[in-house]
């Protein structure tokens, strides 16, 4: 896999996660450790391209 490809790939999952967290945050019923969870894994993802970026 190429540098750029793998970039591509983590702002994909970045993307995602975005939606997902919007998505669960509109529902009512959803468990705020899991939106937590996901916020914490798109910082994740934020910080490892950042640090490829650089």
């Amino acid at each position: 896999m190429t540098m750029s490809s793998h970039l591509n790939e983590l702002r994909k999952k970045h993307q995602n996660l975005s939606e997902m967290v919007e998505q669960e945050q509109r529902n009512p019923g959803t468990d705020d450790l899991y939106i937590v969870d996901l916020k914490k894994q798109k910082l994740r993802l934020k910080e490892e391209i950042s640090r490829l970026t650089s």
